[in-house]
């Protein structure tokens, strides 16, 4: 194969260069899709991933991804400096203005960073069927980028109720001092 003459001299990319597209590229349609869209790229690349590496790795990518998105959003969007409370309700704000979800925090232990809230009206499951099993691992890796951003402290959410489990949220454990996921 050939080389590409106008290419020979790029970079790498990071995720960063993918988020600083112009309004010009889509100037009849906007910068919204609807979630069915988001679903499409969603979940055929859960099912690619679990047809080709099994479900647990198709769960660490997922996971892996959402943490360096959550950690982008956050630095990007969220002012990182401010007291928790003041910090909760901006980032609950910004969730419902890009139309990710509704964050509640149900129960914060200040001193061991534990905490325990809920994501209703999540792009991810917000109206599947019944499923039988938590499928929201790109928002656990988001929540902890998000709380791993803003504490400075690595931080692991799992989702412990789910839509897709016949709950009507999406609930997490978030705890800090864990391990990066893998």
């Amino acid at each position: 194969m050939e080389e590409n003459i106008f290419l020979a001299d790029s970079k790498p990319h990071d995720l960063v260069d993918y988020l600083q597209g112009t309004p010009s590229g889509r100037s009849n349609l906007g910068d919204e899709v609807p979630v069915l869209v988001y679903r499409f790229l969603e979940y055929s690349l859960r099912d690619a991933l679990v047809q080709r590496y099994g479900k647990e790795e198709q769960i660490a990518v997922f996971r892996q991804a959402g943490r360096r998105a959550g950690e982008l959003f956050a630095e990007k969007f969220l002012r990182l400096d401010q007291p928790f409370d003041a910090f909760v309700r901006e980032l609950q704000a910004r969730l419902r203005e890009f139309k990710i979800g509704v964050l509640r925090m149900e129960d914060v232990n200040e001193a061991t960073g534990r905490m325990i809230l809920t994501l209703s009206e999540d792009a991810d499951c917000s109206g599947l069927p019944v499923l039988g099993e938590t499928v929201c691992n790109y928002d656990e890796g988001f929540i902890a980028g998000i709380l791993s951003a803003y504490t400075g402290k690595p931080y692991t959410a799992v989702e412990i109720d789910c839509w897709a489990t016949g709950d009507r949220v999406c609930r997490f454990r978030a705890e800090a001092g864990q391990e990066h996921f893998q």
